[in-house]
């Protein structure tokens, strides 16, 4: 079992959570948060900073680790480690680039039928404002097969 280790930022207020619409590759036509992958010699930290800004063009200033989300796909030897974070304060204004189109949601309009199927089980406990761990093993992209969430 191999591991990739990523970066998922959710940028958020009071009432609203900006979410980008996947414009190309793995997620491609998800909304989600932001992030990717770290590259040699970057902190996760630093490389969900540097994603959210090659993304949508803006930098956060108050970026914490909220928890760490663990992914299995059935027949996939590859785990994905998701390392989740947020922020609520950011210079720059959200702009749509070539991987990521950015809006914003109402909280309580969250599209979850147009995002990972995952999204609904943590969200709730995210936008609580909780910290957490989870385990996710998905049949395919549109079906988990079982799931385990542990506030931290």
């Amino acid at each position: 079992m191999t591991k990739k280790i990523l970066t998922l930022c959710l940028i958020h207020n009071d009432t609203h959570v900006l979410l980008g619409l996947k414009k190309r590759g793995f997620g491609e036509g998800r909304w989600n948060g932001f992030g990717g992958k770290p590259v040699e010699g970057e902190t996760i930290e630093q490389a969900a900073m540097r994603e959210i800004k090659e993304e949508i063009s803006v930098v956060p200033e108050d970026l914490k680790k909220r928890g760490v989300i663990n992914f299995e796909f059935q027949g996939n030897p590859e785990t994905l480690e998701v390392h989740l974070f947020s922020a609520t304060k950011f210079k720059g204004e959200p702009t749509e680039g070539e991987e990521m189109k950015p809006e914003w949601y109402a909280k309580d309009e969250i599209p979850f039928d147009k995002m990972w199927p995952d999204d609904r089980h943590w969200f709730p406990l995210f936008l609580a404002g909780k910290n957490f761990n989870a385990d996710f093993f998905f049949k395919d992209n549109d079906t988990i097969i079982s799931h385990e969430i542990r506030e931290a």
